[in-house]
């Protein structure tokens, strides 16, 4: 039985389109309502046939179709060298495998077989005919489908409540081995965890992840550049997998879970609708078990079933797992506060003060808490659950504020001895008098120890000595002596009292008359 390839009237219109109107390829397909690349292919067709317009008086539509297309009406058969399709399916799931490759490959082994336009006519229709889309053609260990089903199981609780435990499906892109698990819910932290758990059933990481729209996954739809969860994100870096979420409302995207989905529920979920569950480690054992006859059962129209397949192809092709297991970690966005530090969960970290008022992200684990500053790590803290309070790093200090915070007695002790002998003795017997309370000791050692950037060390040192013995212990009475240069004087009878006097601001001093 014969058959025609194509309306010959629209190989006629095409051409007289092109030569006569000058029209462009998608002006053509538009006005003789077919696609531009059968536009094209009837172009190139023609040229290499030596047809312009207006064709010859003579040619006919059957000759024309028999020029165009010589292998159009040829009967497939033994025969005719027809191929294994079924072959070519399975190699068609391999990396980098073309239905072009297989063709050349096939008319290298029978010169005389099928030309390349009826060798993929004919692997369509064998598609087809086994139920098989073939416009998804999933490489092996390249994707794999991720979504909920939509039944749930009830589980009941001891206290006599109970609650709908979800079902995360997986189904691996080429031979569709799927992989179940129940979760308390669809939140984020269970939509992490049951990946973590699929990887390690499958042994081994597919190169691209296929979820639909979930908000755990995806944070923002888009048709083609949605927003990730920075968590979903930061597993999928971990693992060495990229994430293309399904195109909203293209079912085609997720054909494959979605069958699995079907699978699951009639297969696996219809036979425990009247079991009672009391946890979810119950629930997940028997999953495991019904799971495990499914991915066994045979295929209805290929050899095999998912696991034979997928021990062939899949398995072969998946990445290794990494040396441990993704951590789950949350992710904010927030912006450094004048202080330098950032809430996270009620408590306070600090951040290096040169980023104040800079937005950064943070990684939030069990352990840890990460400040990350355009993709570039520049705090890192154990994480604490002391609700107000505050952690901090004394590397992350404003120069000013580091002198302030490292003002303890040991430091100002240390940092004493460095201008010498007495002012370690002065500073000394400021921190230990107990009249006076210890943030005010503190700060009039750290006040007498910064004079020595204005005056130097020896100055100060000598100053200090005077002052103690006057038994002065003063900053104020230390600078006065300073700028006045009589650390180096004699001392002098009633001296302590001009210095007491010099120190209070309401007094003008003996120069005030001179």
């Amino acid at each position: 039985m014969t058959r025609r390839r194509t309306n010959m009237k629209k190989i006629r219109e095409v051409l007289r389109l092109h030569h006569e109107l000058n029209f462009k390829q998608g002006e053509i397909a538009q006005s003789v309502k077919i696609a531009q690349s059968t536009v094209s292919d009837y172009l190139i067709r023609t040229k290499k046939l030596g047809l312009a317009w207006p064709l010859p008086e003579h040619l006919d539509d059957i000759a024309l179709e028999s020029m165009c297309f010589p292998f159009a009406n040829r009967p497939a058969g033994k025969n005719q060298f027809e191929p294994d399709f079924l072959h070519i399916h399975n190699e068609l799931k391999r990396k980098g495998v073309t239905l072009q490759l297989l063709w050349e490959e096939y008319i290298i082994a029978f010169p005389q077989g099928l030309r390349y336009s009826r060798f993929c006519d004919l692997y369509r229709e064998w598609a087809k005919a086994h139920k098989i889309w073939m416009p998804q053609q999933h490489k092996a260990g390249e994707k794999i489908f991720v979504d909920y089903a939509g039944m749930t199981v009830p589980i009941m609780n001891t206290d006599g409540t109970s609650f709908e435990a979800q079902i995360f499906v997986a189904s691996m892109g080429a031979s569709n081995y799927t992989y179940i698990e129940a979760t308390k819910s669809q939140q984020l932290f269970d939509w992490i965890s049951s990946h973590v758990r699929m990887f390690i059933f499958f042994g081994g990481c597919a190169r691209c992840l296929v979820p639909d729209n979930l908000k755990s996954g995806v944070q923002l739809s888009h048709r083609y550049e949605p927003e990730l969860n920075q968590t979903y994100l930061d597993m999928a870096r971990h693992y060495g997998v990229a994430i293309v979420p399904a195109r909203v409302r293209a079912p085609k995207d997720k054909s494959k879970v979605e069958n699995a989905v079907q699978n699951v529920e009639r297969q696996i979920l219809a036979k425990l609708r009247n079991r009672r569950f009391f946890s979810l480690e119950e629930l997940n054992e028997e999953l495991s078990k019904l799971l495990t006859e499914l991915n066994c059962r045979p295929f209805q129209e290929l050899p095999g079933s998912r696991l034979s397949t997928f021990e062939e192809t899949d398995k072969p092709q998946l990445l290794p797992l990494p040396i441990a297991p993704y951590a789950f970690a949350e992710w904010k966005t927030g912006t450094i506060g004048h202080n330098y530090h950032i809430n996270v969960l009620d408590h306070y970290y600090s951040v290096h003060y040169k980023y104040i008022k800079q937005k950064i992200d943070v990684r939030i684990t069990s352990d840890t808490i990460e400040v990350f500053y355009k993709s570039k790590r520049i705090a890192s803290h154990i994480r604490s659950f002391d609700k107000g309070k505050y952690t901090t790093n004394p590397d992350h200090y404003p120069p000013g504020h580091k002198f302030y915070a490292n003002c303890t007695p040991d430091n100002l002790l240390s940092e004493a001895k460095k201008v010498g002998g007495n002012t370690e003795n002065w500073v000394k017997t400021v921190l230990n008098d107990p009249a006076v309370y210890a943030m005010q000791k503190e700060k009039v050692c750290m006040g007498v120890l910064r004079l020595s950037k204005s005056y130097g060390n020896s100055r100060l040192d000598t100053a200090c000595k005077r002052s103690a013995h006057l038994g002065i212990f003063s900053c104020k009475s230390i600078e006065s002596m300073l700028k006045n240069n009589l650390e180096q004087q004699p001392l002098q009878e009633h001296e302590e009292e001009f210095v007491l006097l010099q120190d209070h601001e309401y007094i003008r001093g003996p120069n005030y008359y001179t």
